[in-house]
């Protein structure tokens, strides 16, 4: 961060000075909400509804500051880190370090010890319930200090540019007082216990820097009619704990404290962006595919426009297997910097072991981002009909539902919730055995409280399916977040093609790492271990050749081979 003094003045009301954008006019403070949360917290979903009905009360008078901290901000498995080296030294010096911690969410309020509503007396954080009434009676106090704040955004080289103006209406009780400013991110999508969205939580107004560092830089005049302006330059990374900074994304909270608590008033802005092309759209993501039994899908496929004008129509040609393009035309309004998601179109393709969809959009300015593309599986096959829906769960039987849908989108078979256990384990649930026609099916598996199945502190749970008793590879799991999806194929056909099982040959059987494999045609072998986990899945062409499991812990593993025209599982001993 670099910054450059413009002016710090002592001045009088009277003197000529170039200040800008401040107000000038005696005003009341402005609520600065740290709101303290985590991705695993049950509750903090109602504690963003009720910061938001803050803001949305009191516009232009209130802003939030989400600060990820604590062990419910802890990632587990798959989860993105939203946490920040300031986190710990904000939350800790809001309550009593001599009492036990709080739970979450929690927050403070300008930094303000507030009578009756604190967690702990004489201490700044409190929990949602009076975060309301905080900020109601902070926007109905006097300030003596006003603050404007603006921001400019390189797009080309990720430079930040922040102004400030502070103008002093009345006297600080001290003669030194801290100019903070925080960097948030809007609209990350991820998981949030406790949100009922899986990993499509929407997270807002998430600090991911303090570019005044953590308590901010001083301002030493401070006495009615000081003003003082300062420029802050700061370069936004590609990411923050490889979560990705989206520079369209950024919003900027300024505010004056008189030590490294009392805030006493601040102001929010949204930046502006220059260094943008004339024409540039960026296809920005495709949404992953899960293994498919069916031949058509609809894609969804993420847009971002970097163009300096809005977007407002956009050709999308898009293929699977390279087969025969479809061209979808979307048309909308899309702000420069902003993203949308877009469904194609359905699109019918030959569904191999192996499947890659591609999305083009057209030249432009740029054409480096403008092709994007993402690889899905064939789905398991059984030739079996009797169907088993193995269920454990864990202590909290109760978080855990589950159906299983064909492909018209009826239910076949549903369970849950479940009793709860008095201690951490694993809990066998009866077996739900159906017989099933050929189809495509889909399983879903939920947890209320979004922390899965599976974990140390509450037991291994999981989900298994059966066919004839035997583990369908790839549908067994366990570790998620709120919802787990799997699908698989029931197709008796399998059984009464001419197929020669003897023509899938794998040696040696015990094996020390390397097999050598023969194959009529070309397969997708996957392998599982006895718990159900994949671990290995590789395409091979027909005829002979040779993977190595030498990584591979010594043990029993169930090996599958699946054509287009065969599917076949088998035991494989690694010593």
């Amino acid at each position: 961060m670099k910054k450059t003094l413009l002016s710090a003045l002592l001045l009088t009301f009277g003197y000529s000075y170039s200040q800008t954008f401040v107000s000038t006019t005696p005003e009341n403070r402005k609520a600065i909400l740290e709101e303290y949360t985590g991705v695993n917290c049950v509750f903090c979903p109602q504690g963003h509804a009720i910061a938001n009905s803050i803001v949305n009360a009191n516009p232009n008078n209130a802003f939030i500051i989400n600060i990820h901290q604590g062990g419910f901000s802890t990632p587990g498995a798959g989860q993105p880190d939203f946490r920040t080296s300031f986190g710990n030294a904000i939350v800790q010096q809001s309550y009593n370090p001599a009492q036990s911690g709080f739970g979450y969410p929690a927050g403070s309020m300008n930094r303000n010890v507030f009578s009756g509503l604190s967690i702990h007396s004489g201490y700044t954080a409190m929990f949602r319930n009076n975060w309301a009434n905080a900020a109601s009676q902070i926007v109905n106090q006097s300030s003596y200090v006003n603050v404007g704040v603006q921001g400019v955004i390189n797009a080309q080289t990720r430079e930040l540019t922040v102004t400030v103006e502070v103008y002093y209406t009345g006297n600080s009780p001290v003669s030194t007082n801290k100019l903070n400013i925080a960097l948030l991110q809007n609209n990350t999508l991820g998981p949030q216990t406790g949100g009922n969205m899986g990993n499509n939580y929407n997270h807002m107004h998430r600090l991911v820097h303090m570019i005044t560092g953590q308590w901010g830089v001083d301002i030493t005049s401070t006495s009615t009619g000081s003003f003082y302006t300062q420029s802050f330059t700061y370069t936004i990374p590609e990411s923050y704990n490889s979560v990705s900074a989206e520079i369209g994304e950024m919003e900027l909270v300024a505010f004056v404290a008189e030590t490294q608590q009392k805030i006493i008033s601040g102001n929010g802005a949204k930046p502006t962006y220059t260094g943008l092309a004339n024409n540039d759209v960026k296809v920005k993501s495709i949404e992953s595919i899960g293994a498919q039994c069916v031949n058509t899908i609809s894609p969804k496929v993420t847009i971002q426009n970097l163009s300096q004008t809005p977007l407002t129509s956009l050709p999308i040609e898009y293929n699977i297997n390279s087969g025969a393009n479809s061209v979808y035309t979307w048309t909308g309004n899309l702000a420069p910097l902003t993203s949308t998601v877009v469904e194609l179109p359905s699109y019918s393709f030959t569904l191999n072991p192996t499947n890659t969809l591609t999305i083009t959009i057209p030249n432009d300015d740029n054409n480096a981002d403008n092709v994007g593309s993402t690889n899905f599986n064939k789905a398991a096959e059984t030739d079996q009909t009797n169907i088993t829906i193995r269920i454990t769960t864990d202590r909290y039987g109760s978080e855990t539902t589950w159906n299983l849908k064909n492909n018209a989108g009826v239910t076949v078979a549903s369970g849950g919730p479940y009793a709860d256990a008095g201690a951490a384990g694993a809990y066998p649930q009866p077996d739900v055995n159906v017989t099933l026609a050929n189809d495509c099916y889909t399983l879903t598996v939920n947890d209320s409280y979004g922390d899965g199945m599976s974990s140390a502190a509450y037991g291994f749970g999981g989900y298994q399916i059966l066919a004839n008793g035997v583990l369908i590879p790839g549908m067994s799991g366990g570790t998620f977040t709120s919802t787990d999806t799997r699908k698989f194929g029931v197709n008796t056909n399998l059984s009464v093609n001419d197929f020669d099982a003897s023509l899938i040959k794998f040696y040696p059987n015990p094996t020390n790492g390397l097999v050598t494999i023969s194959l009529p045609e070309n397969a997708m072998i996957t392998l599982t271990d006895l718990s159900g986990k994949q671990v290995l899945a590789q395409q091979a062409e027909a005829g002979e050749s040779t993977i190595n499991l030498g990584s591979l812990s010594s043990g029993m593993y169930l090996i599958n081979f699946a054509g287009d025209n065969f599917a076949k599982t088998d035991k494989i001993i690694i010593k």
